[in-house]
């Protein structure tokens, strides 16, 4: 039964996660909107013709409206190319293999165990699991999953945010094995691990809502007889579990992908000295709104996500059903 779950939900993941890849790159692309440029941009001259002289002054940039998803998504067609769409797809399997193979196995083998026979009494049928029991395994494995793939996490966002980088300054990392080997020669097998009590609060926000969410609109779908168990209520608890899911976890995400991406140079400060550093600047300089930065694409990509994530999972149980 336990390996059965890990399989399932590793399966699962990995389909949804490749399959929603495109989206989650512009929502990485999205959320490092409004940081400060990279140097060689910022110091740009800008030139001046006053009647016979020429004067070279800083740059300034002006403000202007960021681009939405769309937009975003045409940029980068154009700047990189229909490749750059699946920039660090490699360490998005990764992280799926690790983290959400992870959270799916463990919380489904939480949610068996604590709705067992023996868990709702004697000569009871196995119950119905309550919503808070749900919250709480969906939190455990949230936890355990993002420790587990946290490495794949920041590779994913440095492959997915290189490309808007001058080339001078890219990683041009080669896949996700060269990514955590250059990290680890270059800054230390601490970098691995940056960013990861936010991914684990992360995970554990997105893990509850979601999963928890999922279990408790299907069966309220089909307790009430509203449609029968198939596709359509995979889809639509799916749905829910994707909308809320976003929601909730959008804030720790923006602060998250910030973190993980963030340039440290030799005997130079970082950018930010930790999440808190993090939510404080980027409030300070863009507003508490900065912080739902990329939401949009975060429900284009959850919603998607949760709904291929859960349609493909019921049908690999129901293949599976018999092992």
């Amino acid at each position: 039964m336990g390996v059965k779950a890990f399989l399932e939900g590793g399966v699962a993941s990995v389909v949804a996660g490749c399959s929603t890849h495109p989206l989650d790159l512009i929502k990485v692309r999205m959320q490092l909107q409004g940081q400060p440029e990279p140097p060689a941009a910022a110091l740009r001259p800008a030139i001046v013709f006053l009647s016979s002289s020429t004067v070279a002054i800083p740059y300034q940039p002006t403000a202007a409206r960021r681009p939405g998803p769309i937009a975003v998504g045409a940029q980068i067609l154009r700047a990189e190319g229909t490749a750059a769409l699946f920039s660090g797809i490699s360490a998005t399997v990764l992280r799926q293999t690790l983290y959400s193979t992870t959270r799916m196995g463990l919380y489904d083998i939480l949610k068996t165990k604590w709705s067992s026979p023996s868990s709702a009494g004697e000569g009871s049928p196995a119950a119905v699991l309550p919503l808070h029991r749900k919250i709480t395994a969906g939190l455990i494995a949230g936890a355990v999953g993002a420790a587990v793939g946290n490495p794949a996490d920041v590779a994913m966002v440095r492959m997915q945010a290189d490309g808007r980088l001058p080339a001078a300054e890219r990683r041009n990392y080669r896949g996700v094995g060269d990514a955590i080997g250059q990290m680890v020669r270059r800054e230390g097998v601490g970098s691995l691990w940056r960013g990861s009590a936010l991914t684990v609060n992360r995970a554990m926000i997105v893990t509850a809502s979601q999963l928890a969410t999922y279990d408790q609109a299907k069966e309220a779908i089909l307790g009430k007889g509203l449609l029968p168990d198939g596709l359509p209520t995979h889809a639509a608890a799916s749905f829910a579990a994707g909308l809320v899911a976003a929601a909730a976890s959008n804030p720790v995400d923006v602060v998250k992908t910030r973190v993980m991406n963030m340039k440290v140079e030799k005997e130079a400060p970082p950018p930010y000295a930790g999440a808190l550093d993090c939510v404080m600047k980027t409030v300070r300089a863009e507003g508490p709104m900065a912080l739902y930065k990329g939401f949009v694409p975060t429900v284009s990509r959850q919603g998607p996500f949760t709904v291929v994530l859960f349609i493909t999972l019921e049908h690999v149980r129901s293949l599976l059903k018999d092992l």
